[in-house]
């Protein structure tokens, strides 16, 4: 009787705790989103945080670096090394019935190299009820792309310095099947390629392309690829990853091909340039107020066929 009346004690004390739980959990809403399912190693992993408020109170988040915080898990559960802090800090108010979103890029915070399947909680800290609200897991997965060229680079030096030593770096293109479609992705590594420095998808391409790549005086990376039945992507990358120019050109009576000029700038000759999707020029000049520096290929395939 008197182990009855201690389980019945217990019982009393732990459902109010209980109760206040599942209402937090009822009022507020934790969710994670992504922009894909499917990322090349060392790929950006954007991922949204949605907080949706329905407490009728007005809640006050981000104050602490770690109101939101990450956990990982990839293949058989094994907790995915972290590598850093993610930094997430940064104060608001949300209302009743509204929903913030914060939007943070993981894979510089985390270990993502090794190919296989990943899933992703996020828990936000609610400071005035002293309360942690967990996400449903997201997963996604981490492919293997197929390298098909690479090229060594100068990073080009500033106007007015002439004697540094020049900053090698290396463009490196890859395709890999994306949902079934294949894209071509630019990986921009240092020189040894123990360093990645970007990775990301340039356009998807059709599985028989055979995409032209030339690095120019400046040491911006031009690449024409087929994106269809009769159309090509051209892109122009510069040294710290960013894509300058991106155009669209048609196969009419002859195919679009890149071609070098004396002057170090690279151009495309031949097809049709859709004028509508045409980048400015100014982006591209730009970025050419610098020392042009030589540049080599692994690949001598990439050159232009006559």
């Amino acid at each position: 009787m008197k182990i009855l009346s201690v389980i019945l004690m217990f019982c009393a004390a732990f459902v109010p705790s209980f109760q206040a739980q599942n209402s937090a959990v009822n009022a507020v809403r934790v969710d994670l989103t992504l922009d894909q399912e499917q990322f090349l190693a060392n790929e950006d992993v954007h991922i949204a945080v949605r907080v949706t408020n329905r407490s009728g109170q007005e809640l006050h988040l981000g104050k602490d670096a770690d109101w939101v915080t990450f956990t990982v898990d990839g293949k058989d559960h094994y907790v995915v090394s972290q590598l850093a802090d993610v930094p997430v800090q940064g104060e608001f108010s949300l209302a009743s019935s509204k929903t913030g979103t914060k939007r943070v890029n993981l894979t510089p915070y985390f270990d993502f190299r090794p190919v296989g399947r990943y899933q992703v909680t996020a828990s936000v800290k609610i400071p005035q009820w002293d309360k942690e609200i967990v996400s449903t897991p997201i997963s996604f997965d981490i492919i293997k792309g197929t390298k098909l060229m690479e090229f060594d680079f100068g990073v080009p030096l500033k106007k007015g310095n002439t004697n540094a030593q020049p900053e090698m770096r290396k463009y490196v293109l890859q395709q890999a099947i994306y949902l079934n479609q294949m894209r071509l992705y630019l990986r921009l590594t240092d020189a040894n390629d123990s360093s990645v420095l970007r990775v990301f998808p340039i356009a998807p391409m059709v599985s028989f392309s055979h995409p032209e790549a030339q690095v120019d005086g400046f040491s911006n990376l031009h690449v024409l690829h087929q994106t269809g039945a009769r159309s090509f992507n051209y892109s122009v990358i510069d040294p710290n990853g960013e894509t300058v120019t991106r155009q669209t050109y048609d196969y009419t009576s002859t195919r679009p091909i890149l071609r070098p000029g004396v002057d170090g700038k690279v151009t495309v000759a031949g097809g049709l340039l859709r004028a509508n999707l045409a980048d400015s020029e100014s982006a591209l000049a730009k970025k050419t107020d610098l020392t042009p520096l030589p540049q080599s290929s692994t690949n001598d395939a990439t050159k232009p066929k006559p």
